[in-house]
């Protein structure tokens, strides 16, 4: 790979040309990494939900044209200008989220919120000089998220990179640079339920079944799933989940259901649908003088948090996390690590794989809902 560094590669890549439109696979070019910067060649990557969010950029601005996709791994292939913690050939996790090492989030062992790599969704640019690594015929084809892996090759920060054991299959661990170490950190790093404890978890689908994963290694006995779809009970079972609630169900709020279930409310809750009424059930469901709620996915620009002021002051207490809380390149490894140990189990999450040549086929399954996660092979 090493022929290869200081010059622009050409290579495939899925556009997204405009919102909601199937992505087309385009020839691109892919600039050198610039200071601070690797250049990375990507193996596999996943469709994770906020693709799709910003590629229907129904609810927000969204850049285009654009190459999406966040979730994956890969093999550095050169590194620019002051790069010293990694080297061509590095097995590594491009994280939509970074850590630059010197900021006050990044010395702060309670943030991982980067202040200088923190998830900008609007930027399509690289920090260094404002401009796209990724162009067609002269023209910039705009980054996604700072890692943008619908690509045979990207261009990420140093700081959103982080390196992880090279014996990791990466077909598998992929998944664990979003969505799964998002829902298992939310439980394991925030929630932090104790063994024997009950936990809700709201929203079953991958980040929310790696929440209940998170409660399951813990040591929760009772973990309670929230869905309005009933047929995703049997799978979460495979999850740790003993338990399963519609709010559909019910003529009364689902929180008030828990609280009869639970004998006043659950020690712990984790919120992963977004959805503000979920929000508001998850931080109300929870037992007073103890009860804790983590919030985890993320709401309309437009709602508004509700709740009675005493729900706070009867000593329930409400967290948000952003990705559960792992700083990315001190944190992940230790993840990888826990999967490479069999502490925890990855493949259970991936239901289907795909050649990149049929990548709008992920979008499809999503869109239909079936199935967790799907692989995108890149070669």
């Amino acid at each position: 790979m090493s022929s290869t560094a200081g010059k622009v590669i050409k290579c495939k890549a899925a556009v997204a040309w405009e919102a909601g439109k199937p992505l087309v696979i385009e020839e691109v070019e892919v600039a050198p990494p610039q200071k601070m910067e690797v250049r990375l060649k990507i193996l596999f990557t996943s469709l994770c939900h906020t693709d799709v969010y910003f590629w229907e950029a129904k609810a927000q601005d969204s850049v285009f044209p654009r190459i999406l996709g966040h979730e994956a791994a890969g093999i550095v292939e050169s590194v620019g200008e002051g790069v010293t913690e990694l080297v061509p050939g590095d097995h590594v996790l491009p994280v939509f989220t970074g850590e630059c090492g010197d900021c006050a989030h990044c010395k702060s062992e309670e943030s991982n919120m980067c202040t200088l790599l923190r998830i900008n969704v609007e930027r399509g640019v690289m920090i260094n000089d404002g401009k796209s690594r990724f162009s067609i015929n002269g023209k910039p084809i705009y980054h996604f998220v700072g890692t943008s892996t619908f690509s045979e090759y990207t261009v990420a920060h140093v700081g959103c990179v982080a390196k992880i054991n090279p014996l990791a299959p990466l077909d598998k661990v992929c998944v664990l640079s979003c969505g799964i170490s998002t829902g298992l950190g939310a439980t394991l790093n925030v929630a932090k339920p104790k063994k024997g404890s009950s936990v809700a978890i709201f929203g079953l689908g991958a980040v929310g079944l790696a929440a209940a994963e998170g409660a399951r290694l813990a040591g929760a006995s009772r973990i309670i799933g929230v869905d309005l779809n009933s047929g995703r009970f049997e799978e979460a079972k495979k999850f740790g989940v003993t338990e399963f609630v519609n709010p559909k169900d019910h003529d009364e709020p689902v929180q008030n259901v828990i609280a009869k279930m639970t004998d006043g409310g659950v020690d712990r809750s984790v919120e992963c649908t977004g959805n503000i009424g979920a929000m508001i059930s998850a931080f109300e469901c929870v037992h007073d003088g103890w009860g804790v709620a983590v919030l985890v996915g993320v709401p309309h620009k437009d709602a508004v948090f509700k709740t009675h002021p005493m729900n706070v002051l009867n000593e329930r207490t409400l967290k948000g996390t952003f990705f559960g809380n792992y700083k990315p390149r001190s944190d992940l490894p230790a993840v990888v690590e826990m999967y490479m140990n069999k502490e925890l189990e990855v493949g259970k999450f991936i239901t289907h794989e795909v050649p990149f040549a049929e990548i709008n086929k992920a979008f499809e399954l999503m869109l239909k809902g079936e199935g967790l996660r799907c692989i995108i092979r890149m070669e």
